[in-house]
């Protein structure tokens, strides 16, 4: 796995040994951020990675010119890595990796005000966890207006149109793998028009 775009690119991260966790392929990380780069832009954003494991998402975000990053990781194994690629980058002043359920991740950020311009969500295919992410609401607590969200899924998984406050905008596919692109809307601004 490398770094494919940015200040980092060509730079090699360390993935995760066996197959708990699965890493995004070059091809669809390339598509998805020129998809975000030139729909949103990076600069001085900051975003949360959900599920992380080797934080290949965000390390891309931050070489592309995101200001800083939040990575939720559960498992040690994964956590660990993606702290030695932050360190590895030189990253570890401009991204916090956070080692907990992303549920209760989120309602911790949520306490204490945290808000992100755009979010990763790339869980372990088939088991719902995109989906429930999505519904529980918390996740589009923490986003700015306009913010946008990543899901990736397995291409048979199923994903709401719209889930509080966030649209599908788009949503791709990439033999098994689907990329949904979400964004969060301004409730009170959408009731007064």
């Amino acid at each position: 796995m490398r770094i494919i775009g940015g200040r980092l690119k060509g730079h090699r991260l360390a993935a995760v040994p066996g197959h708990g966790t699965r890493p995004t392929a070059d091809r669809v990380r390339e598509a998805l951020f020129s998809r975000l780069q030139s729909r949103y832009g990076f600069d001085g954003a900051s975003v949360l990675d959900l599920f992380s494991g080797t934080g290949a998402l965000a390390i891309e975000a931050l070489s592309r010119g995101c200001a800083r990053a939040v990575c939720v990781e559960r498992t040690q194994g994964a956590a660990e890595i993606l702290r030695r690629n932050v360190a590895a980058m030189g990253l570890e002043h401009r991204a916090c990796v956070v080692r907990d359920d992303c549920h209760r991740a989120l309602l911790r950020l949520a306490r204490a005000g945290r808000r992100f311009r755009g979010a990763f969500v790339d869980p372990p295919y088939r088991q719902g966890l995109a989906r429930r992410i999505l519904e529980e609401g918390a996740l589009a607590e923490l986003l700015l207006p306009g913010a946008w969200v990543s899901v990736e899924a397995a291409r048979a998984d199923s994903l709401p149109e719209s889930e509080g406050g966030l649209v599908k905008v788009r949503e791709d596919w990439y033999g098994d793998t689907k990329l949904a692109l979400y964004e969060r809307v301004d409730e009170r601004r959408e009731e007064t028009e």
